[in-house]
């Protein structure tokens, strides 16, 4: 008995990756990926948050793909989950950052007090109720990518404000400790928190947008129609858009939008 043959031609499968925030993000994983047997070639794209990958097929090699991503820290899905997902309100996501600043303003008054000849403090015990809520709460999304990246032996900016604010935290609640009682102890509760409420702001301002050109693919890709009509030796027959290949011939009745780019042959 002849065993069936099994195709050996590479395929192409595209992924979407979430959780991605910068370039070392893309290489890391491009890496991942990569260590995946059989896989040819990879593409990841920030912008998109997606990955397009040339890999030999093997049984469960998508599988395989989803769990590199998984064990490098990103969240692998559908690679149009972006575009098919629902146009959500300009200010979604931004709580946290609304409320990482109800709390870090009230750190900052006596240094702006001090500009206007005003020199007073916020009570250690106070500064400390403000700072901790952003710090662990606000912030652990940092310390959750940052602990990926640490596993991963590689740097993100993650890592450097998790590393970087947990110093300066920590800090202050050794000095708060450590000095007599009738000392003021010089805190730096207040650098910890904004720093991350800045942060999360620009990532609010990243994400917003990366809606907005979401938006503007999505209408893109509502102008363009789901089957082709190709023209072939045996008449005209209907095919997926994804079909559609360099060379071939396709129909355009009146009214119907042009699947793709190409030259016109005939008609006007």
């Amino acid at each position: 008995m002849n065993n069936p043959t099994v195709p050996t031609d590479p395929i192409r499968i595209d992924l979407g990756i979430h959780g991605m925030t910068c370039a070392s993000c893309v290489a890391r994983a491009e890496r991942a990926l990569k260590k995946v047997p059989g896989v040819q070639e990879v593409a990841v794209n920030l912008a998109t948050e997606s990955a397009r990958i040339l890999v030999n097929p093997a049984e469960q090699i998508e599988a395989r793909l989803k769990r590199a991503v998984r064990d490098a820290g990103y969240e692998p899905v559908a690679a149009n989950a972006a575009i098919d997902a629902p146009t959500e309100s300009t200010w979604a996501g931004f709580g946290p950052v609304a409320l990482g600043a109800a709390l870090s303003l009230p750190l900052m008054l006596p240094m702006l007090g001090n500009a206007l000849g005003l020199h007073w403090m916020l009570p250690a015990w106070l500064q400390f109720a403000l700072a901790t809520p952003v710090q662990f709460y606000l912030g652990a999304r940092f310390y959750k990518a940052g602990w990926h990246a640490a596993r991963a032996l590689s740097g993100n900016m993650d890592l450097l404000v998790a590393i970087g604010t947990s110093a300066g935290w920590a800090l202050s609640v050794w000095l708060w400790l450590s000095v007599p009682a009738n000392v003021t102890a010089h805190l730096y509760f207040e650098a910890s928190a904004v720093v991350i409420t800045l942060v999360l702001l620009g990532k609010w301002l990243e994400a917003r947008a990366k809606r907005q050109t979401t938006s503007a693919i999505r209408a893109l890709h509502a102008l363009r129609p789901e089957v082709a009509h190709l023209l072939g030796l045996d008449g005209e027959v209907d095919v997926p858009i994804d079909e559609v290949l360099a060379g071939d011939e396709l129909v355009v009745r009146p009214g119907e939008r042009f699947a793709v780019d190409g030259v016109l042959l005939e008609g006007m």
